[in-house]
């Protein structure tokens, strides 16, 4: 019976372990998780071309990780988007919300031969970034280095309220 209680034990504790990790990555990628959707300028290959059995030249998802930086003066956002030029994106601040599109074109091996596996996400995409604060887009500075995107964003001034004496009748 002993054996059995530290069994039961040892699973419950991997099960919690495993419950716990599946959690902070549902949270973790939530916002991250990206949809890509492939046009005729991303030059994908036929779906004959490649023995991936997962591979759907239509469709694809990718994780564009991010982390947003925040001091007195700015918030600084950086997203891991690897494989395009600084060209092939777009970026706007709408409300309180950064937006960054772009598209990442396939490049074909220039020899004979077959993809096996196809694991990148190729097409057009959107990743929407909420923006804790308020920011002046009209000053953001964006960067991209090393398959890193870094806008940084100064903040809005906020005043304080004012304090202001009503008078009663």
């Amino acid at each position: 019976m002993m054996k059995f209680e530290g069994f039961k034990g040892g699973l419950s504790t991997f099960w919690d372990s495993v419950a716990e990790g599946w959690q902070h990555m549902r949270q973790a990628a939530a916002g991250a998780i990206t949809s890509f959707k492939p046009s005729a300028q991303t030059n994908m290959p036929a779906k004959n071309d490649v023995d991936d059995a997962f591979f759907i030249p239509s469709t694809g998802w990718s994780m564009l990780g991010g982390d947003v930086f925040e001091d007195d003066r700015r918030l600084v956002v950086r997203l891991e988007v690897p494989g395009l030029d600084k060209n092939d994106l777009d970026i706007e601040v709408e409300g309180a919300t950064l937006i960054v599109r772009g598209e990442k074109r396939f490049e074909r091996e220039s020899s004979e031969g077959r993809y096996r596996v196809l694991q990148c996400a190729y097409g057009s995409f959107r990743r929407m970034v909420p923006l804790p604060v308020p920011v002046v887009a009209e000053q953001a500075q964006a960067s991209y280095r090393n398959g890193v995107l870094r806008v940084e964003l100064p903040k809005a001034e906020i005043e304080p309220p004012k304090k202001m004496a009503v008078k009663v009748d």
